[in-house]
């Protein structure tokens, strides 16, 4: 009987212990299922955060402001300007950049939240004034932004010369490899560019329009 108790004591113990040792492991199953969770969800809380932190493709969102000023390098100096197709603000109406070739060209690239773009404005209007007797063009390619800020900015600055609108994409503005805006390409009458500069200031302007043959 004795041997009995005692058999019945260790069966007793014996699973008392396997208990313990599920709940431990089922203890260590929640730690391990707690960690994964946490982790996977902090991951994707900054993932989140990211994409709404980071500005998306469009008109205001790249290139911002330009923090470059002066002369700026660019590979395509030397080179044939990469050739564009884009509607006009004023009537929609298709411009195409080899259609001036055989004329000194400046390419302005901006958008009418930029405030060094809004800075320079003056100084363009009063250049295109100066220029439109000596056959250069003066050319603008506004970001893909809404047409009504686009118009509002040409009339507020008195901007006569053609200006068109980019792409959804800015694929323009891509192909010039532009960082930011305002940035300006000046163009011979070959149809290479002879270089690039921003924010525009009169003695950038004219230092840029000694390349071109027409300061």
């Amino acid at each position: 009987m004795a041997a009995e108790e005692l058999d019945l004591q260790h069966r007793t113990m014996a699973e008392v212990g396997d208990e313990k040792a599920f709940e431990q492991r089922s203890k260590r199953r929640h730690i391990i299922t707690f960690s994964v969770v946490t982790t996977i969800s902090v991951a994707l809380l900054a993932l989140l955060l990211t994409q709404l932190l980071t500005p998306a493709s469009g008109a205001q969102n790249a290139p911002s402001s330009n923090s470059t000023t002066g002369e700026m390098p660019s590979p395509l100096i030397g080179k044939d300007a990469p050739n564009f197709k884009l509607p006009s603000l004023s009537d929609g109406k298709e411009v195409q950049l080899s259609d001036f070739k055989g004329k000194p060209v400046i390419l302005n690239f901006w958008a009418s939240w930029c405030e060094p773009c809004q800075a320079e404005a003056p100084q363009l209007s009063k250049t295109w004034q100066q220029l439109q007797s000596k056959n250069v063009v003066m050319l603008g390619v506004d970001s893909n932004e809404p047409s009504s800020d686009a118009h509002n900015f040409l009339q507020k600055y008195t901007l006569g010369y053609t200006n068109v609108q980019d792409t959804l994409n800015g694929d323009t503005g891509v192909s010039y490899g532009i960082r930011g805006y305002p940035e300006t390409f000046f163009i011979d009458a070959s149809g290479k560019i002879v270089g690039r500069y921003g924010p525009l200031d009169q003695k950038g302007l004219q230092l840029e329009l000694k390349k071109l043959g027409v300061a």
